[in-house]
């Protein structure tokens, strides 16, 4: 048998039981990757254990069983975590104890609670992800959610699932304008959630500190790590340094910001700009570090809907806190400027410091190049030419994969390997530098980007972190010095870069698009995914209040909001009861529910006159087509409201003793079971306007009832 007959002839209890397990699946997948392996193993098997139960009707396991998965789960959860509290060990144990719950899905109440805390874990998705993507598929997730919530509620028969999800559907649109309303207006508060942060392998990025050589091959990461606006023209690629730590304290193998020292004032960096200043726009990904990412150089601090920055002795700028949410903020740069003292001086003395016995051979190399300088001239100057001549013409390329380097790192890469990425490169040129008594340091962030043509806005991604050098030039300050630029300047120069190798899946299937049909199709996903970070996730209480301007607020504040959503939320509720009510005004709630059953009929291929009694549309169902005799207009029931009580209640009991003999007579005829069901629904109703004064004061709820039952009907769905 086929699996889609199989799914059919199940019975309910377990077609819906696989239902529900399919949803919890897809609920839980997208955070499979940041909980540790064993949950997902372990949810995987109980999921599909419980499928197989469901499948062959086999009984559930007994408490013992249940009670020793969850110690397990609980002990597996403390040893992975060293607790049972935080973020990630709660999502884990929420997860594992979700899987648990479907294994005593006994009674109602219990699947009402595997709904629910499928809900929660639903939202705890975004806790790791706020993306496009993860949004789609948790809409999805509340349909199927929403779907088996209402399949729950329709205990008569067997209703077709897709009824419920018609019915989920239309209350999520229904939803939908309250869901509007309270984004808009509801007052934002602090994050309530962060994003993911981020051996012998390493991914491109920025990090706090930098250590060289033990890594031995580098992945470009793909990833967004800021999306830049510009007003008018934008400068030149090769001039996009955008600033991020700055790395002066090395130890031989790591480098490090100096303690105490990049925290002084900004006044003290000494910064002088000139030229056209630059402005932008910034929207900067979540990274869960404090750095405010600028082009070299801001003299001002960038604008922040929240919080405050100040920017360190070395340019660097920084806010009161780690960007946990996506951050957007305005900046002003000049590309020209200068900084730092003119002449030799105490402050300078970190920017010389080596450590004792590490690469003696680059210290050696620093001798020679201080012999052979040329005397006068600026100090240093000579220095930092002959070393970017040797990297010019002496063999060395940028690689992804340079190898694994020593302990003397500098001196590898000047004699031996000749090739790194810009870590190595910028880190063995500050390192030279201090040994040949030229002050400098280590600069890390990003550099270039691409311009979107689809928006209009310029993408920085993790793979354009980079490295570059700073060295300080008597009579000029600290000078930038790019030394990868001279080893490869398609790095800096242009919008070539290196690429790592593509695996052979990805290059049988991206070997038969079109390059450019690629590009302009990653270019217009990108666009629509800094529509969605700009107007959703960057929808910040600062966006709430300018629109409360916008709708006239002189002053706004969060009360508005309030008030202004209060009002929103009154109007509308009012509004839909004045629309109910002049429903019911308008038209008998009975004869509608009568009509909608005509309706129903027509779509089935019979056609009852509009005089045709439930009693007569209730015959017509069930005889066979060919016996079917027309219905005579004298028809025996008035539709209208009953006015002799004593009439009615005597129509009222013929009604009931003749539904037992037409369902009788019905089943004889060998009637389809769902045609027979619809025929007795079509008498209750029947029976239900002829009822007497005591049982017509009951009127709405019995109306409320049929109007459930028929909405299960399958004849003519």
């Amino acid at each position: 048998m086929k699996l889609p007959a199989a799914l059919t002839h199940l019975p309910r209890e377990a077609r819906d039981t696989l239902f529900m397990l399919g949803v919890i699946g897809w609920v839980v997948a997208p955070m499979l990757g940041e909980l540790p392996l064993w949950c997902g193993a372990f949810t995987g098997v109980v999921i599909l254990w419980r499928g197989v139960l469901a499948w062959r009707g086999q009984p559930l396991p007994g408490k013992w069983w249940r009670l020793g998965l969850l110690a397990f789960a609980v002990a597996a959860t403390l040893i992975s975590f060293k607790t049972l509290l935080g973020r990630d060990a709660g999502v884990t144990l929420v997860v594992v104890l979700l899987a648990l719950k479907t294994l005593e899905l006994r009674a109602q109440r219990d699947a009402f609670v595997v709904f629910f805390l499928s809900f929660f874990l639903m939202l705890t998705n975004f806790f790791y992800s706020q993306s496009l993507l993860t949004a789609a598929g948790m809409l999805v997730a509340l349909l199927g959610l929403l779907t088996a919530l209402v399949n729950a509620h329709m205990p008569v028969g067997r209703p077709p699932l897709w009824h419920a999800a018609r019915i989920a559907g239309g209350m999520t649109l229904l939803g939908a304008p309250i869901m509007v309303a309270l984004f808009l207006l509801f007052p934002r508060m602090a994050p309530l959630w962060g994003l993911p942060g981020d051996a012998m392998t390493g991914r491109s990025g920025l990090s706090a500190e930098m250590t060289v050589g033990n890594i031995a091959s580098l992945a470009l990461d793909d990833s967004v790590a800021m999306r830049i606006a510009f007003e008018g023209e934008p400068p030149a690629q090769s001039a996009l340094y955008f600033r991020g730590p700055v790395l002066s304290n090395f130890d031989g193998l790591r480098w490090r910001p100096t303690e105490g020292f990049g925290l002084l004032r900004g006044e003290d960096a000494q910064l002088k700009v000139q030229g056209l200043a630059v402005r932008y726009q910034v929207t900067l990904e979540p990274n869960h570090r404090p750095w405010l990412l600028t082009l070299d150089a801001t003299p001002t601090a960038p604008d922040l809907a929240q919080g405050r920055a100040r920017m360190t002795a070395e340019l660097q700028w920084l806010q009161d806190r780690n960007a946990t949410e996506l951050l957007r903020y305005q900046a002003t740069s000049y590309p020209q400027f200068s900084y730092g003292p003119l002449t030799l001086e105490a402050s300078l003395t970190p920017y010389l410091a080596l450590p004792q016995g590490f690469n003696p051979r680059t210290r050696a190399l620093a001798q020679e190049l201080t012999a052979s300088a040329p005397a006068g001239g600026p100090w240093g100057e000579a220095l930092v030419k002959a070393a970017l001549e040797r990297l010019r013409t002496g063999g060395y390329v940028y690689t992804l994969e340079p190898g694994l380097y020593g302990r003397d790192s500098a001196d590898e890469f000047w004699f031996d390997r000749k090739a790194g990425f810009c870590e190595h490169i910028a880190a063995s040129f500050v390192i030279l530098m201090r040994a040949a008594n030229v002050p400098a340091r280590v600069v890390t962030g990003y550099q270039g980007g691409q311009r979107n043509p689809v928006d209009g806005f310029w993408t920085v991604r993790q793979s354009d972190a980079h490295a570059w050098a700073e060295v300080w030039l008597s009579g000029q300050g600290w000078v930038r010095v790019d030394p990868t630029s001279v080893v490869a300047p398609s790095r800096t120069g242009t919008f070539a870069r290196l690429e790592a190798p593509r695996g052979a899946l990805a290059s049988a299937i991206l070997g038969t698009v079109s390059p450019r049909f690629a590009l302009n199709l990653r270019a217009t996903w990108e666009a629509v995914n800094n529509r969605w970070n700009q107007w959703v996730l960057n929808y910040t209480q600062a966006s709430q209040l300018n629109l409360l301007k916008d709708l006239g607020f002189e002053s706004p504040s969060w009360e508005d909001l309030i008030y202004l959503l209060c009002a929103i939320v009154v109007t509308v509720s009012l509004g839909g009861v004045a629309w109910s009510a002049w429903g019911r005004h308008r038209q008998d709630p009975w004869l509608r529910l009568l009509a909608q059953a005509r309706s129903r009929l027509q779509r089935a291929a019979i056609t009852p006159p509009d005089h045709a009694t439930p009693r007569q549309l209730a015959q017509q169902l069930v005889q066979p087509a060919s016996n079917r005799a027309p219905i005579e207009p004298n028809s025996p029931l008035d539709t209208r409201p009953a006015t002799h009580t004593a009439i009615h209640t005597a129509i009222h009991t013929a009604i009931q003793a003749d539904i037992q003999a037409d369902t009788q007579a019905a089943s004889q005829q060998g009637s389809h079971p769902d045609a027979q069901a619809f025929a007795d629904w079509l008498l209750r109703l029947e029976a239900l306007r002829y009822a007497s004064a005591p049982e017509r004061g009951a009127l709405p709820r019995q109306l409320s009832t049929l109007r459930r039952e028929f909405q299960q009907l399958r004849w003519g769905a």
